[in-house]
């Protein structure tokens, strides 16, 4: 991380000379456990098992995934070579389906390698490309937290969903980093941070991070929030993203659009942050975002427990798509996307630009 050291003692995601330590986040938070991930196979079931999670930090272990892939490579040409750590991609990318981050990682990798003109040059460029990747991801948060900070008034109480700190991001975060920003420029904030069923993020992870760095939160169930909105306790919900389409439309964890529709209801502002590398300007709208369908069991058990009847059903999308019209502002490094989205689509240039 270049522009400004971490927020937090901690890191989800490190290359250290041979191999990648990774804090194991479903142990959070019960038990903070550092993993040695030396291949790829580890790091896609790593990624899948959500030992590492969030778009920026899955980029980034897809990054180093391609690295820990390309030293298990055995062809000796750079055409050879190049052909095998295609098949590498294929599979790391196949590990989660929605995060658009993963996808703009593994292009770029596959795209450095092309430029190889034997096996060791492509794989020292490989290396240098993921440490590129990682360094950039961090200092977009930072950028993107700094921007959102100006949209937190002194004594402002926010409402987030699923967690979107420095676990998710392996830099300042975004939805909570701009948080964790306008924290340390000395506002009095305060947090209302949903549960996130089914897997909890927001009582695991947020709440953890919060409260290590200071900030007072308060954990409430998914369905409260439209509870607290209507009391007028909150002042704008923040959240992160997996995927932007070029009309605006938003893809992040499932519950995401209920609360853009409550904020909508009661003339709350929902803001969306993201580093530009969650944009994916191919997809027109939400409706062609693809959304990652999870285990049954993450739904009918908790942390192996059962909470519902033996053989019941349960449905599991991990992602919903919040349409542009209920998003007032959509907060990147390169500045803020502000409303009208609905009647323009945000070009690459716009991106460059903005």
């Amino acid at each position: 991380m270049n522009k400004a050291q971490s927020p937090v003692n901690y890191q989800p995601i490190e290359w250290k000379g041979d191999f990648v330590k990774l804090l194991d986040q479903t142990l959070l938070p019960a038990e903070e456990v550092y993993e040695e991930i030396t291949d790829y196979h580890q790091m896609m079931t790593a990624i899948k098992e959500l030992k590492i999670r969030g778009a920026p930090a899955i980029g980034v272990a897809g990054a180093y995934g391609m690295v820990l892939g390309a030293r298990q490579l055995t062809a000796r040409s750079a055409a050879g070579f190049q052909k095998q750590l295609h098949e590498v991609a294929i599979e790391i990318s196949g590990t989660r389906l929605t995060a658009r981050n993963l996808f703009w990682a593994i292009d770029r990798m596959e795209n450095i390698a092309t430029k190889g003109k034997n096996v060791e040059e492509i794989k020292t460029a490989l290396l240098k490309e993921a440490k590129k990747i990682h360094a950039e991801e961090a200092d977009a948060t930072f950028d993107l937290s700094k921007n959102g900070a100006e949209l937190i008034k002194d004594g402002a109480t926010i409402l987030t969903h699923c967690n979107t700190g420095p676990l998710a991001t392996t830099g300042y975060g975004t939805a909570l980093g701009i948080v964790i920003y306008a924290f340390k420029q000395g506002k009095k904030i305060q947090v209302y941070a949903d549960e996130t069923r089914p897997l909890l993020q927001g009582a695991r992870l947020t709440t953890w991070e919060l409260r290590k760095i200071g900030i007072p939160v308060t954990l409430i169930t998914d369905s409260m929030a439209g509870y607290f909105m209507k009391k007028g306790k909150i002042d704008c919900a923040i959240v992160g993203a997996d995927r932007i389409a070029a009309n605006g439309d938003t893809a992040n964890k499932i519950g995401t659009y209920s609360v853009a529709v409550l904020a909508k209801e009661n003339h709350v502002p929902f803001y969306v942050a993201a580093p530009t590398s969650t944009f994916d300007l191919s997809l027109s709208s939400g409706n062609r975002i693809p959304i990652e369908q999870r285990s049954q069991m993450e739904v009918t058990h908790i942390k192996g427990v059962p909470i519902a009847p033996r053989y019941v059903s349960a449905a599991n999308p991990a992602f919903d798509v919040t349409p542009n019209k209920y998003i007032t502002a959509i907060i990147t490094e390169k500045g803020i996307i502000r409303k009208p989205i609905t009647n323009r689509k945000i070009s690459d240039k716009q991106l460059k630009l903005i």
